[in-house]
């Protein structure tokens, strides 16, 4: 119904905010994320929002960044998991984290979302991992990782990438944060897995 709120910050709780808009104070509710970015009390908000409408009530949802937005109506999609679920999601992951793991099938990472089992976690995978890809995350270099440039475990094909990727890991990484490491390396498919794992170490920082 609304694409976005736009107006004053009224007040900021842990899991709503209250835009004043034209002297209407408008209930919305955020992740824990999204209240910790807020503008200060006093100042001017765009929320992007998704309306819930039930028999017994009607809730907005609302996120700062587009990418946001996207990944909660992604998620809400899939089965067991409601605006709740999706917003503990975002709670722990913003847009592009939350698109990164479920690429690189990184269940530890979402499973670590309030309210989020590994048994949800694996069906969140399972349902959107086909439906998503890289190059729409807001990450710089030229190699991001596409559909196309990984295996059915998630980790890309190019065998530099796999190897720099793993040994990331292996140094106590989680998956899909090694792999939007790895992404940003400029050049990567010139490179060897040592000289990306340099690289990639240096985005980590």
């Amino acid at each position: 119904m609304f694409a976005y709120v736009k107006g004053i910050v009224a007040d900021i709780g842990e899991d709503c905010c209250v835009i004043d808009v034209h002297d209407v104070g408008i209930n919305i509710h955020i992740s824990a994320r999204t209240a910790a970015r807020m503008p200060g009390i006093g100042q001017e908000a765009r929320l992007y929002t998704y309306t819930s409408v039930r028999e017994d009530a009607f809730w907005l949802y609302g996120f700062l960044q587009k990418g946001d937005l996207e990944m909660f109506r992604r998620c809400i999609t899939v089965s067991g998991i409601g605006p709740k679920g999706a917003l503990g999601l975002l709670s722990e992951l913003d847009g592009d984290q939350l698109r990164f793991a479920i690429l690189a099938q990184d269940v530890k990472a979402l499973s670590k979302a309030p309210g989020i089992g590994k048994r949800t976690a694996e069906r969140l995978v399972l349902e959107l991992k086909d439906k998503l890809n890289y190059g729409d995350a807001d990450i710089s270099g030229e190699a991001a990782l596409y559909p196309g440039d990984r295996n059915a475990g998630g980790l890309p094909e190019h065998p530099g990438k796999r190897e720099a990727v793993e040994a990331l890991v292996a140094l106590g990484y989680g998956q899909s944060e090694a792999m939007k490491a790895v992404s940003q390396v400029e050049g990567a498919e010139t490179l060897d897995a040592s000289a990306l794992l340099k690289q990639a170490l240096k985005k980590m920082f």
